[in-house]
């Protein structure tokens, strides 16, 4: 039997992952509250803007899980194959927010006193909304609330300065530029990534890849830039300035292989953060098959629009002394 090179391995397993139709990935922090404090400190922080020991807690404890579901696999789904997401934030003392899209019906709770306890601020209640708010109390409530997706894309346009028409779709990349990044980031990967691999048991193995981080990005951002025009919006390149102040430390990965199928990938940052108070600094990525994300029982249809007139009529702007006072 052939034996494969730790690239072709990770080449098959990302391969794989085009044969699903749903997948969930739960990422969080490897690190500790004192080495976040101390990344945050090398960051020239303003005095009294530092990062609150809660908050460096929470973020060394927290994980974030998402699930993505399409009609067809991945390899061949478009953007509309997409039919349920969900996606939830949890801290030490369990679920913070969630949020789910299903079809048109985006669905979202969150616990907005653990959160609050979590950073040490107090969260406002629903007791402190007016009765205009109606709906919106079940958020501050932590229950499930639902809005209609197309209704909060089109105020969303609407407030972009649209005519209220149907917004115009997010730009995608074709095929075509796709493959050219996929074959561009394999090049750079192949020159510079240096991978060992150790098998393990029951079908697991281990991948281990070092990389020098500012020689790893320069390269891909050259590799890159041909393809800036055609990628979206806000995906903007970093300049070659940017680059030669980046830090050129060793990123490592170990990536865990089960089957032939990726399983887990854990990055080790440390080096990058410059700074010998930072012990920890990593992010884990776990990834599983995806279960079917379903709509939350008796959640409270939130109309947004109404809720926004509601909000700005209670606030004196609604009616007409409010737009005798807009001239």
């Amino acid at each position: 039997m052939e034996q494969l090179s730790a690239g072709q391995k990770l080449d098959e397993a990302f391969e794989n992952l085009n044969d699903k139709k749903s997948l969930s990935f739960e990422f969080s922090l490897d690190t500790d509250a004192a080495s976040l404090k101390a990344l945050d400190d090398s960051s020239g922080s303003e005095p009294g803007e530092e990062m609150p020991d809660e908050a460096a807690r929470l973020l060394s404890d927290a994980k974030i899980s998402v699930t993505v579901q399409s009609r067809k696999p991945f390899g061949e789904s478009g953007e509309k194959d997409f039919d349920r997401m969900a996606m939830k934030v949890s801290g030490p003392d369990g679920k913070l927010a969630e949020y789910r899209v299903i079809g048109d019906q985006t669905y979202f709770r969150s616990d907005l006193a653990k959160f609050g306890k979590a950073m040490g601020t107090p969260m406002p209640t629903a007791a402190d909304l007016p009765p205009e708010a109606g709906a919106l109390k079940k958020v501050l409530e932590g229950e499930w609330v639902k809005i209609d997706t197309k209704q909060m894309e089109r105020l969303a346009a609407e407030g972009g300065g649209g005519s209220g028409a149907e917004p115009s779709p997010e730009p995608t990349l074709d095929a075509a530029t796709q493959k050219k990044l996929v074959k561009a980031v394999r090049e750079v990967v192949g020159r510079e990534v240096k991978l060992k691999t150790a098998g393990g048991e029951d079908g697991t193995e281990r991948i281990t890849a070092t990389a020098p981080f500012r020689t790893l990005a320069t390269e891909l951002v050259d590799e890159l830039r041909p393809l800036a025009k055609k990628l979206p919006p806000g995906a903007e390149l970093p300049t070659a300035k940017e680059l030669k102040d980046a830090p050129n430390g060793k990123v490592r990965a170990d990536i865990t292989l089960k089957n032939e199928e990726l399983k887990e990938v854990r990055l080790d940052l440390a080096k990058l953060a410059e700074n010998t108070k930072v012990k920890r600094l990593g992010l884990v990525i776990r990834m599983t098959d995806g279960t079917k994300t379903t709509a939350p029982a008796g959640a409270t249809e939130l109309d947004v629009e109404e809720l926004m007139g509601g909000m700005l009529g209670g606030m004196g702007m609604g009616g007409p002394a409010g737009a005798a006072g807009g001239e």
